[in-house]
């Protein structure tokens, strides 16, 4: 008896969950999902898009950005490590015109450097097959960098700055920005111009975007969102970052991070990019060549500047896209490819895990506005006192049907 009351209680909330969610227009539930997050995980702001197959675009933000200053659409969020997938469209685009090859060794690009194999390849560098130090990982160049903020670093100064590389080319993958920084200086080489000015011309222009900017390259407008940290003096007061000198960080970066971008216009790069509208047939057949490896955190393979998220992210669905962060922000590029949606999220914390759980919110919604999951759990739509209300009645129901019971 207390089993089928259990169950017909259960079936019941679920029930009332669902025809409550269902009644809910489709952006005001992706726009819940944004509002409960901040507050859920204390964000202070998150600007958010999402790129439906028919082309409508919806964006929401929520929260603010400083003082009482509310988030924007068209505020500039730093989207960190994304930019590699952008570099990597580049390189692609050059290959596509025959000025390089995937395939082309280093030594045919570049001068030889302590501990990087000249045979390593493009593809190798793209895809983090090529078994290069990660030049974060240097203690000593996280103190040079606190020593002087205002410094522009040289690609050469930060490549002094790696160790022994991980493997051999080819033999086992392990994500490293210095495959990007060498990645960028091969397309300086081989454009004999700076990579903003090929990602203006090759892409932003032909996309009508206007709100992208590179760092160091390019002046950053002031309309960024505010962001916040401890300035990597760790364990001191959090402060605005925003305008504090942050020249060696992004010149540090330079290739594998420093773009800057509005969630729309992001979430509109996804779409071109996946929809085929940037890359030829045979170049994203290439960029989608993925190598597999135990997971990690929530990637679990990586093409050419492309990462595959693990099956649970997309609630089993397969999604690609890459994540990012930068100072004071995080940022998720989501692809759908069976449905054709990408979404994007940003935040101005890091790190924080409202950036999953508001991008994981999207996601369900969009999969099951297109009929691509059934009944799922709703609890996170709630808050805490009507589920706290709902139990209360389970029980209750529970214990009228004991008491019966025993009259």
């Amino acid at each position: 008896m207390k089993i089928k009351v259990l169950i017909s209680t259960a079936v019941i909330v679920l029930m009332l969950f669902r025809a409550v969610e269902a009644g809910r227009p489709l952006a005001e539930k992706m726009q819940n999902v944004l509002d409960k997050n901040i507050r859920r995980h204390h964000v202070r702001g998150v600007s958010a898009a999402v790129v439906f197959p028919n082309g409508e675009i919806w964006t929401g933000v929520s929260g603010i950005s400083h003082d009482s200053v509310a988030v924007k659409p068209d505020m500039l969020f730093a989207i960190g490590s994304i930019t590699k997938n952008i570099v990597a469209a580049l390189v692609l685009q050059l290959a596509e015109e025959g000025v390089l090859s995937l395939d082309d060794p280093l030594s045919k690009w570049l001068p030889k450097y302590a501990f990087v194999d000249s045979t390593i390849t493009i593809r190798q560098l793209l895809n983090h097959t090529s078994g290069l130090y990660m030049f974060w990982d240097n203690q000593a160049l996280w103190d040079a960098l606190k020593r002087d903020r205002t410094k522009v670093w040289t690609p050469e100064e930060v490549l002094s700055y790696i160790k022994e590389p991980y493997f051999s080319r080819g033999e086992g993958w392990h994500y490293s920005n210095t495959n990007y920084l060498l990645a960028a200086m091969i397309v300086e080489k081989a454009t004999g111009s700076k990579i903003s000015s090929e990602f203006r011309k090759r892409f932003w222009q032909p996309l009508d975007f206007c709100q992208v900017f590179l760092a160091i390259e390019e002046t950053i407008p002031d309309y960024q969102i505010h962001v916040y940290g401890d300035n990597f003096q760790f364990g001191s007061r959090e402060m605005d970052l925003t305008f504090e000198p942050r020249a060696s960080h992004d010149s540090i970066t330079w290739g594998s991070a420093g773009i800057f971008i509005t969630a729309e216009e992001l979430a509109r790069w996804s779409h071109a990019l996946f929809q085929g509208k940037v890359l030829q047939q045979q170049s994203m057949e290439q960029m989608l060549q993925f190598v597999k490896f135990k997971p990690v955190a929530n990637m679990r393979a990586y093409g050419l500047g492309v990462q595959r998220y693990t099956r649970n992210f997309a609630f089993g669905k397969d999604a690609i896209g890459h994540g990012g962060a930068n100072i004071g922000s995080s940022t998720y590029m989501v692809y759908l490819p069976d449905y054709h949606i990408s979404i994007v999220v940003m935040i101005n914390a890091y790190p924080n895990s409202a950036v999953d759980a508001i991008t994981k919110g999207l996601i369900r919604i969009v999969l099951k506005e297109q009929g691509a999951i059934g009944l799922i759990p709703y609890f996170e739509f709630f808050p805490a006192g009507f589920l706290m209300a709902c139990i209360g009645i389970g029980l209750t129901c529970i214990i009228v049907a004991l008491v019966r019971k025993r009259k």
